[in-house]
């Protein structure tokens, strides 16, 4: 089961890194999207798989889940899901201003300014 959760992070960790490079905007947002479920992923593995067990210690039962990775998991998403709606309207501001989605900023002019002797 590690082995399953640990690949499946790496992938996810390595196809969100792959489509952050990408020279387009809407790649660049999805690859952000996947690499915050990759960290919601690994914060959510370090709590340990319990089954069938109660998140918080009750009489009769030795051992619980622990109920901080979940919380963790759980802010993260609210906090993922409000900066990818700002990165979006980024995005669909500077595609609306520019008529283009490319991620390259243009070269710089390299005349004289002034100023400079």
């Amino acid at each position: 089961m590690e082995l399953l959760m640990a690949s499946a992070i790496g992938v996810m960790t390595a196809a969100g890194i792959y489509l952050v490079l990408r020279m387009r905007t809407f790649p660049v947002i999805l690859g952000l999207a996947l690499l915050t479920y990759a960290v919601n992923y690994f914060l959510f593995a370090t709590g340990r798989l319990a089954v069938n067990m109660p998140p918080v210690l009750r009489k009769g039962a030795e051992t619980y889940t622990d109920p901080l990775p979940q919380a963790l998991v759980l802010t993260a998403i609210v906090i993922s899901f409000g900066m990818t709606a700002v990165v979006v309207m980024m995005a669909l501001g500077s595609y609306l201003s520019s008529r283009d989605d490319d991620v390259i900023l243009p070269p710089e002019d390299d005349s004289p300014r002034e100023g400079d002797a």
